[in-house]
């Protein structure tokens, strides 16, 4: 399933999405690096396809040849067994 990004609303678009596609849930972009299937905020220059130009913001549309809409929902970010540092900080001084 195809979703966007930012608002995580299903993307109901059959083939290739271009540069001035938008979400109609949040009207975002979709041709963003975000929404990318090679899109990795761990990978170098955040993305795993070795021959893409540099794209400074991962939020804009682009022109990027190697967009390929990713097919699951995007990660929110990385889970962690450790509490956040702001909670650490208030139970020091409790």
């Amino acid at each position: 399933m195809q979703v966007c990004f930012n608002c995580r609303q299903g993307i109901d678009i059959a083939g290739k999405i271009g540069r001035r596609e938008v979400c109609s849930g949040c009207g975002k972009d979709l041709h963003v690096c975000r929404n990318c299937r090679f899109y990795d905020p761990q990978a170098y220059n955040a993305c795993h396809e070795p021959q893409a130009e540099r794209v400074i913001d991962k939020d804009r549309g682009n022109f990027c040849e190697y967009f390929s809409f990713r097919e699951t929902a995007p990660e929110t970010g990385r889970p962690t067994a450790e509490p956040p540092a702001k909670e650490k900080l208030a139970a020091l001084f409790k």
